[in-house]
């Protein structure tokens, strides 16, 4: 894993601690039912901390999986 996919799979674990691991890089909101508004925030909190940046909250409502953060993250 890179390391980006590794700190995001991090973010999810504080921001989701009921995930299992395993199934953190397949999560989206659907899948995740603690992933509502709240959960959204809480996530991207955390991911800001971890990664020191600011997220384009215009993008977050987009920004609905894993493998979408990823994605914005690695382009970033």
């Amino acid at each position: 894993m890179d390391d980006v996919r590794n700190r995001l799979v991090n973010c999810f674990k504080i921001a989701f601690p009921g995930l299992e691991e395993n199934d953190i890089p397949n999560a989206n909101q659907e899948s995740v039912s603690a992933w509502d508004s709240i959960g959204a925030i809480t996530l991207m909190n955390v991911i800001e901390e971890e990664f020191d940046m600011q997220m384009d909250f215009d993008r977050v409502a987009d920004l609905d999986s894993f493998s979408k953060i990823h994605d914005y993250l690695k382009g970033v």
